[in-house]
Formats: C-alpha cells, sequence, structure tokens
C-alpha cells in the first residue's frame, strides 16, 4: 500500500472519528446537540451580517489595486532588486497581493500555474508561498473591524514581519529542496 492510499485511508477514518465524537461525548454529558447547533448557527449569522461591510470594503480596494495597475507598477520597481535576493519576478506580484486577499492570490497562483506548468519551480514555489502566509489586511479589516478594534498598529507589523518570513522561507526552500 503506497503512502497515499494510507495517508488518505487514515485521514478519512479520522474525520469519522471527529464526526461521530462529537454527537456522542454531548449525549454523554447530556448536552441538548442539535439545539447547541442551531443556537451557534444563529450567532454566525449575526456575525456575518456584522462582517459584511468590513467584507465588501476590503473585496472593493483589492479589486481597485489590481485593476489600476499598481500592483505591477510596484512589482516593475522593485522586482530587479528582489530578483538579486532570489525572488523570481514573476512572484513578486503574487507575494504583493497576497497579505491582502485570497482570492486575488489564488488567481494570480493559478495563472502561474498555467503560465509555467505545475511541475515548474515558479508553480511550486506560488503554492507554497500561499501554504506560509496568510492574508493579513483582510483579516485585520474583517475581524478587528467586526469587535471593534482599532489599535491594530502592532498586530499589522508582526503580522507583515511573519508574511516575509513566510516568502523568504518558501523561496529558499523551494530552491533548495526543488532546484
Amino acid at each position: 500500500m503506497s503512502f497515499s492510499i494510507m495517508a488518505s485511508t487514515t485521514s478519512s477514518y479520522i474525520l469519522l472519528g471527529v464526526i461521530v465524537s462529537i454527537p456522542c461525548v454531548g449525549a454523554l454529558k447530556r448536552v441538548a446537540v442539535f439545539e447547541s447547533f442551531l443556537e451557534g448557527a444563529s450567532d454566525a449569522l449575526k456575525i456575518t451580517f456584522k462582517l459584511m461591510p468590513y467584507l465588501v470594503g476590503m473585496i472593493v480596494a483589492v479589486g481597485m489595486l489590481r485593476d489600476s495597475g499598481a500592483i505591477d507598477l510596484i512589482a516593475d520597481y522593485i522586482g530587479p532588486s528582489l530578483e538579486m535576493l532570489g525572488l523570481s519576478k514573476e512572484l513578486l506580484p503574487l507575494a504583493l497581493l497576497r497579505p491582502f486577499s485570497g482570492a486575488a492570490s489564488n488567481a494570480m497562483m493559478f495563472d502561474l500555474i498555467n503560465q509555467f506548468g505545475p511541475d515548474s519551480l515558479i508553480a511550486l514555489t506560488s503554492a507554497t508561498i500561499m501554504g506560509a502566509t496568510e492574508t493579513t489586511f483582510y483579516l485585520v479589516a474583517v475581524l478587528f473591524g467586526a469587535v471593534n478594534i482599532s489599535r491594530t498598529r502592532h498586530a499589522i507589523v508582526a503580522s507583515l514581519i511573519g508574511e516575509l518570513c513566510g516568502i523568504v522561507a518558501a523561496v529558499y526552500f523551494c530552491r533548495l529542496l526543488l532546484a
């Protein structure tokens, strides 16, 4: 049995175990499982409506950045400097857009995969960047806005340092292991 089949089978059984154990543990502790689920679902709807203005604002801002050509302009300006450090100019727009939008950076990653092929260093590095980074500004706008946190300076700086570390690590390890 190959490792991928064994891993897939094991993860399926773990997921089934979690799904079955939640209602069983709830029943043992005499918790009204379905009523608790419905209460949580109604709270989720309230939170969703509260998040909607922040979400729409972030989507519009990212669309304006991308469609105006600002991302490409920045990439053209700082690209040569970063290429000397090992970051390919093709990956720079992805690295710049990733902190703002997951959907837009997914689209950029798929474009890179289509353009260079799924087994290319650029495609594999872009996928690694996607896994090693997060949508910092999106999360700050949506989640901090929903709970009315206005002092985000240190959280943003720490998150952007984490983004940079994720990008550097992705480029370094992909070059080390795949080139």
